[in-house]
């Protein structure tokens, strides 16, 4: 959430790592059937198609599944600003996962922010699996409830669907990142619960986490203005940017690539950069400075793609683009700078993911 927030552990075992295979593949087996969220609707041939995105559409209080033609083919969240079993409040997350069903962090949209109802204030601060027809099937976190204790969250920002069922979340105003196990017992936390901090298992509003083939834990540590990479005993392995550097400024998400290098959604900064393990960076593009930008559009999300197609959420710019190696942009949903509920028009997109093309994990 690009606003200011007012232990167990264990070794995984080699098969955990191993179970990332099986679910890159499991993961496109799905099965095509979708209803809207609350409603009856006919099945879309075109739901769950790979290459369709599903976009957090943070402020008109639902996500989507659309075509490349801008069709919307599933949508759960029926705009409510009370969280509830058809509803789902300043989604900042989502992602595709076995068995035709959808991982979704629904954050909750703070009081001023440039939503539909801009005093609402509303909480939602759950982490919860729907299925194909809108029904939900899994849940951590209470609708409206803001806590610590069991089955609590705070402003969970990010959830990471793992290959053995267990759900990494990072829990935001709690300043922690919890894995969860299908029954809803945490097993592993990194950063101590409440205390916001830089020091060895601290953190300072994580934004995001993902579990690495190695069996760490890769963290955008958003107001510490870093990334770092923590093992299972909560030792930084490594680290880009620092709390007192500028070299990034609230990392809103970062993922690692195939080739090793980390790609970051650098929010402050409007820009996406790639640095190599060496920390040299490889790669920019900004979000502010194309035609039509509003002068901090503070982009959320960056996601690379197989083909090198980088897929990044341009928050306050409303729009979802996709972008090339260099630097021309291929597709966008949304209009730029323009805030909006109809067709082709999004409010504040937080997350955007390729079907297909993402499993908590980018990969070749």
């Amino acid at each position: 959430m690009r606003t200011p927030i007012i232990d167990t552990s264990r070794t995984p075992a080699a098969g955990r790592i191993a179970l990332f295979v099986v679910a890159l593949v499991a993961a496109l087996l799905i099965i095509p059937f979708t209803a809207m969220a609350g409603a009856k609707a006919a099945v879309s041939p075109l739901f769950n198609k790979p290459g369709n995105v599903l976009i957090s559409d943070q402020y008109n209080n639902r996500l989507i599944e659309v075509t490349r033609s801008g069709k919307i083919v599933w949508q759960f969240g029926d705009g409510s600003a009370v969280a509830g079993p058809h509803s789902v409040v300043g989604v900042n997350d989502a992602q595709r996962i076995p068995g035709g069903r959808t991982l979704i962090a629904g954050t909750g949209v703070p009081a001023g922010a440039p939503s539909p109802e801009p005093s609402a204030g509303a909480a939602d601060n759950r982490v919860f699996i729907v299925n194909a027809a809108g029904k939900i099937v899994w849940r951590y976190g209470m609708a409206g409830v803001t806590g610590a204790g069991p089955n609590q969250l705070n402003t969970p920002v990010q959830a990471t669907y793992l290959p053995n069922g267990d759900v990494l979340i990072t829990d935001q105003g709690n300043q922690r990142v919890i894995m969860v196990t299908p029954g809803k017992k945490i097993v592993w936390q990194y950063g101590k619960t409440g205390m916001a901090a830089s020091g060895r298992d601290r953190l300072n509003n994580p934004n995001s986490a993902e579990l690495l083939p190695n069996g760490h834990v890769l963290i955008a540590d958003e107001n510490n203005n870093r990334v770092i990479e923590v093992t299972m005993a909560k030792r930084i392995v490594w680290q880009y940017g620092a709390p007192k550097s500028a070299k990034l400024s609230g990392a809103a998400f970062a993922s690692r690539l195939p080739s090793g290098d980390t790609l970051i959604t650098d929010s402050n900064h409007n820009r996406i950069v790639e640095v190599t393990m060496s920390k040299h960076v490889v790669w920019v593009y900004r979000t502010n400075t194309r035609a039509g930008s509003v002068a901090n559009p503070l982009p959320t999300r960056a996601v690379r793609l197989r083909n090198g197609d980088t897929l990044i959420s341009d928050q306050y710019n409303n729009q979802v683009i996709l972008v090339t190696h260099a630097k021309k942009i291929v597709w966008h949903d949304g209009q730029i700078g323009v805030a909006g509920s109809g067709t082709g028009m999004l409010n504040g997109p937080y997350d955007a993911k390729v079907i297909g093309d993402y499993t908590g994990l980018t990969k070749p």
